[in-house]
C-alpha cells in the first residue's frame, strides 16, 4: 500500500472557498481524505457542551482547512478512528468525528 504524504501548503481546495459538498468525518472509511471545512459540534457530538468539544477538536489540530485523513478503524465497530492531520496522528470516537465537517476528495 503506497503512503501518500499530505501537504500543509497545497491550497487547490481550501475551506473557505464556495461550493463543494461536506461531509462528516465519521461517515468516512479508511481511506477517506479531505480538506475540513468546518468544526461544528451538535449534541450528538459526545457527551460534553458543544464549545468543550470544539475546544478540545482544535486543541489537537483539527481546524478548517487542514488536510485530514482517516488512516486506521478499530476493529469493532469501526471505533475509534485514526486521523491523519498535516504533522500528526490522533484518535478519535466517531461521535466526536462527527463534529467535523469535511469536504472530501484528496487533500493534495
Amino acid at each position: 500500500m503506497a503512503v501518500r504524504r499530505l501537504d500543509p501548503f497545497d491550497l487547490s481546495a481550501p475551506a473557505h472557498e464556495g461550493g463543494g459538498v461536506t461531509t462528516p468525518l465519521s461517515t468516512g472509511r479508511r481511506g477517506f481524505a479531505g480538506v475540513i471545512a468546518e468544526v461544528k459540534p451538535g449534541e450528538a457530538a459526545g457527551g460534553l457542551a458543544d464549545v468543550e468539544i470544539e475546544r478540545r477538536l482544535i486543541e489537537m489540530g483539527l481546524v478548517e482547512g487542514a488536510p485530514v485523513e482517516i488512516v486506521h478503524e478499530g476493529l469493532f465497530g469501526r471505533d475509534p478512528i485514526a486521523v491523519r492531520l498535516t504533522d500528526r496522528v490522533v484518535a478519535l470516537r466517531r461521535r466526536e468525528a462527527r463534529a467535523v465537517l469535511v469536504r472530501a476528495g484528496s487533500p493534495r
